[in-house]
């Protein structure tokens, strides 16, 4: 039932191959998506009407379908209006929406979370919007946010196993393929989970000290 020596030999440079192709969609999904979730944010803070609508409608749909409905959608579904994207780059588009529309929530509660006479006293400084913003609500704000974003960051890595509906070779694709060869799919599967552990695991941990860290700061 369990993997062997031998077959553990065989399969991980296919699994680690895997497991590589995961974490490059996870950073690159969280690279593009946590700016983009900073600007839906501040595009729903916005005064413009049009500018709330517009980002609120990004927000919507990027957090109310799921992500396995956005990955079909842009790897199938655009190939019909004339754009064709790899499974990479779909992945990444995909995902990068999905953080976008999270993290916008978090970032947005995390800078009104800012105490209302820091920005009085931005005001009495003289800054104008974008100073206040850059000197006084960011570095509060995302100080606040950083935890819940490192904890979604977890949950963007184990999404990446989605991806093997669009045909990306990530980790859980590569156990599928090991499965099909050998018939051998719970060993092969049980290996992917206990190398998605051995990601999750220390990170969750690495969370929970940010979060004792992040309100030892706010009890100063």
């Amino acid at each position: 039932m369990f993997p062997t020596q031998d077959e553990i030999s065989a399969w991980l440079p296919d699994l680690l191959g895997g497991l590589s192709i995961s974490l490059q969609v996870t950073a690159f999904s969280l690279l593009i998506g946590i700016p983009f979730g900073l600007l839906l944010a501040l595009g729903v803070l916005a005064r413009s009407r049009w500018l709330q609508v517009i980002s609120l409608f990004l927000v919507e749909i990027g957090r109310g379908a799921p992500a396995l409905v956005l990955l079909q959608f842009i790897y199938f579904g655009l190939p019909t209006t004339g754009l064709t994207l790899g499974s990479f780059s779909a992945a990444i588009i995909a995902l990068a929406w999905n953080t976008g529309a999270y993290t916008s929530e978090i970032i947005r509660a995390s800078l009104q979370s800012v105490a209302h006479g820091q920005r009085e006293a931005a005001e009495a400084l003289g800054l104008n919007r974008f100073d206040e913003l850059r000197y006084v609500l960011l570095p509060q704000g995302l100080r606040v946010a950083l935890p819940a974003l490192l904890g979604f960051s977890i949950l963007i890595f184990q999404g990446t196993s989605l991806c093997f509906t669009i045909a990306l070779p990530e980790l859980v694709s590569r156990a599928y393929e090991i499965g099909s060869t050998t018939f051998r799919y719970f060993p092969a599967l049980l290996a992917a989970g206990v190398l998605y552990a051995a990601i999750s695991i220390p990170a969750a941990l690495l969370v929970s000290h940010v979060e004792k860290r992040a309100g030892l700061y706010a009890q100063r």
